[in-house]
């Protein structure tokens, strides 16, 4: 058996993105216990504080980055029951390309669950960033079978609160998840030449309505204009690419890292 602080140090080491082999080496630990404990429940204890439990039930810590989790578990996330009653996992997918990304998701979560570990665990071009808690669904209320676009996506009043309170972040989250910051390019003709000239754009992609509105909704709260863009089949996209809006969405998100 190993104690808690034992255990958090080499899944530290891991999601630092060091191999089992060598954190196996550098700890001592063997690499099938590591594994495990990558993909078990790390709880403190079934009655780790939840704000939303209290007899008073108020927004959780750390809203600012409750509202970009909130964004990012919307894009690119799940909760799924655990077996035996262990509680749920919290999992966000994140792309290798973008290791900045899984950084700002892990503190993110931390920042909301302080008591509860992280883990990064390797899929097939993505890491999906994990925790563990009885509480994710309390937070997450939006948690329902099947898959989101299939589903009404509400925010309850004390999420919508939040939101409103900061906007910018809920809206990083949504495009760190299921956005982009491209340099689009077009053709003019000019004193009969023709020219190309390239312009910066953003674009948000989800098979949801509901999080679509959600996506336009804040757009509008924070005086970014936005257009409908070609809709595929299964997704609706969102294009912004007004000089001054896009300037906005610069200033307080930017592309991805």
């Amino acid at each position: 058996m190993y104690d808690r602080p034992t255990r958090e140090l080499a899944l530290s080491l891991v999601a630092q993105g060091r191999s089992l082999n060598s954190v196996s080496k550098q700890t001592g630990i063997s690499r099938y216990a590591i594994r495990s404990w990558q993909t078990r429940i790390e709880p403190i204890s079934r009655t780790t504080e939840c704000a939303r439990c209290e007899p008073v039930p108020r927004p959780p810590e750390a809203a600012a980055s409750y509202a970009y989790l909130l964004g990012l578990y919307l894009g690119d996330g799940c909760l799924s029951r655990q077996p035996r009653g262990r509680g749920y996992a919290l999992r966000i997918a994140c792309a290798d390309a973008w290791p900045g990304l899984i950084v700002a998701c892990r503190d993110a979560i931390k920042a909301v669950r302080p008591r509860n570990s992280v883990c990064i665990i390797q899929r097939e071009g993505c890491v999906m960033v994990t925790s563990y808690s009885h509480h994710w669904p309390c937070l997450f209320p939006q948690h329902g079978p099947g898959k989101k676009h299939e589903r009404p996506i509400v925010l309850e009043t004390w999420q919508q609160q939040i939101v409103d309170e900061h906007p910018w972040g809920f809206l990083r989250g949504l495009v760190h998840s299921d956005g982009c910051r491209i340099t689009n390019w077009a053709t003019r003709v000019v004193g009969g030449e023709r020219k190309r000239y390239e312009y910066p754009r953003y674009f948000f992609t989800n098979t949801s309505t509901d999080i679509i509105r959600l996506f336009t909704d804040t757009l509008d709260k924070v005086g970014v204009e936005w257009k409908p863009a070609r809709q595929s089949r299964k997704a609706e996209n969102i294009s912004v690419a007004r000089k001054a809006s896009v300037a906005l969405m610069d200033q307080h998100i930017g592309p991805k890292y």
